[in-house]
């Protein structure tokens, strides 16, 4: 039989602590980038749709992949307990208790995610109907979501499996996949958005079925995987392994994350119905006005979101090393792979923040839409959000380490406030009331960043996580 696969050495020396960031990291953010391109080839096929049909389906999107997140993203938080359980059962060398902790989370993922499909079809009608106040856009989303919805089950189970195996520092297990459901994604988007090879035409819808088929296919790699014989030892189909006592372990680090997640899309939610409030106050009755704000703000969350993913990328790659170092004894070192973590992820995407921000933002903004006057709308917007990439960076990194020593609570009840206290009401009070748009609403997310960065390192750099036990 297979032995079980070590986890990777650890250690605080400077450059060594730099490369175990890195060796977990790139893989990490290479399959994260490769799943987050799944939604970016869709905003970029929708830019060759006909006009109106292209701008609506660009500003169904944000809002579209805003309520999959908040269904399928509160539901996939399992992956925080699983990972830092997972890391934590490893680095006490218990091989046992680390795939009973996969055992417990695939379960639940599996039977809870029947349900949030279920609830999420139930309440898509009132929730679009609530968010998008142009007609046609609501009518792309729930053309879209009618199949996109199927694949929150597969979301949950992926984050399972992904969280045990980044857990277990084998971060390139999940790379693998992403990197498959990627290809397939592309090639089925083109043949059922455009009605290729002799494939229906179905449009945004197209892109939609697509995203489900492909979820899934990387849902099926990474269980393949989980049975290679490497892993056998792990145990990780093994039912009778399945415990209450695990799975409430898992659900106590894990709710607190959902909750957080639910608080961060519920934001997003109320901010793209702000910007759809501000397309319908321009159009003024026109049903056939271009959603210029909606379309914009979709393009934006669009680059942006390959930021935040390999952002989160480095921050899960981190909880590991956090949750790793803790479980062997050793505070100082999970502290310092938090702070070198940081210092990367300053450096990179400093880098990245100029390419978005400074240099290369029309060009860019170019590549995903082909209307003028989305990207004279959201020029100034991604120069603000560029200019922030490196607070983004510290934020994210930072949370999710607090994630992987166990401090889920408290970045549950951080994200609650900065959300209803600071983002959806600035993002009103400077986009409508002061009437200073779509720059004032964009201009709230940058307040945003700069006092999740701030708060974030505040409790990282107080150390009074490294006594949690789990």
């Amino acid at each position: 039989m297979a032995s079980p696969l070590p986890p990777p050495k650890l250690s605080t020396d400077s450059k060594r602590a730099y490369r175990a960031v890195l060796t977990l990291a790139l893989p990490t953010v290479l399959a994260m980038l490769s799943q987050s391109i799944v939604n970016e080839v869709d905003i970029i096929f929708f830019a060759y749709l006909p006009q109106p049909d292209a701008s609506n389906a660009q500003a169904a999107l944000m809002p579209s992949l805003v309520l999959l997140w908040l269904f399928g993203g509160s539901l996939s938080a399992i992956s925080v307990g699983t990972q830092a359980l997972a890391a934590r059962r490893i680095a006490e060398s218990d091989v046992h208790a680390a795939g009973t902790v996969l055992v417990n989370s695939w379960v639940f993922s599996a039977i809870a995610g029947v349900l949030f499909t279920a609830t999420s079809y139930l309440s898509l009608p009132f929730i679009l109907s609530a968010m998008i106040q142009v007609p046609a856009v609501r009518e792309a989303a729930e053309s879209y979501l009618q199949w996109r919805l199927l694949g929150i089950a597969s979301m949950a189970l992926t984050f399972s499996f992904k969280s045990f195996f980044d857990g277990v520092g084998r971060t390139v297990v999940h790379m693998a996949a992403s990197v498959v459901m990627n290809v397939i994604n592309v090639l089925l988007c083109w043949l059922l958005i455009f009605g290729k090879w002799g494939a229906p035409e179905m449009g945004i819808a197209g892109a939609g079925l697509a995203g489900f088929v492909s979820t899934w296919v990387g849902l099926f790699i990474m269980v393949w995987w989980a049975a290679k014989p490497a892993y056998r030892q792990y145990s990780p189909f093994r039912w009778r392994n399945f415990s209450r006592p695990v799975i409430t372990a898992i659900l106590r680090l894990s709710i607190p994350s959902a909750v957080a997640t639910i608080a961060v899309m519920s934001g997003f939610l109320l901010f793209a119905g702000i910007v759809s409030h501000l397309d319908a106050l321009v159009a003024d009755g026109d049903p056939n006005a271009e959603p210029v704000n909606s379309a914009a703000t979709s393009v934006i969350v669009g680059l942006l979101k390959l930021t935040f993913t390999a952002c989160l990328a480095f921050g899960t790659s981190t909880a590991t090393l956090v949750s790793q170092s803790l479980g062997e004894g050793k505070p100082e070192q999970a502290s310092r792979f938090g702070w070198v973590s940081v210092r990367l992820g300053l450096f990179i995407f400093g880098a990245v923040g100029l390419i978005e921000g400074v240099f290369f933002t029309e060009e860019l903004l170019g590549i995903i839409t082909k209307s003028e006057a989305v990207i004279a709308a959201a020029t100034v917007p991604m120069r603000i959000m560029g200019v922030c990439t490196p607070l983004i960076a510290v934020g994210m990194i930072l949370t999710q380490a607090l994630f992987g020593a166990g401090n889920t609570r408290f970045v549950m009840i951080t994200e609650l406030l900065l959300h209803f206290a600071c983002l959806v009401p600035l993002a009103w009070l400077l986009g409508v009331t002061l009437e200073y748009g779509l720059v004032g609403i964009w201009t709230s997310s940058m307040i945003y960043v700069t006092l999740l960065a701030a708060v974030m390192s505040w409790k990282f750099r107080q150390g009074d996580w490294s006594g949690i036990k789990i």
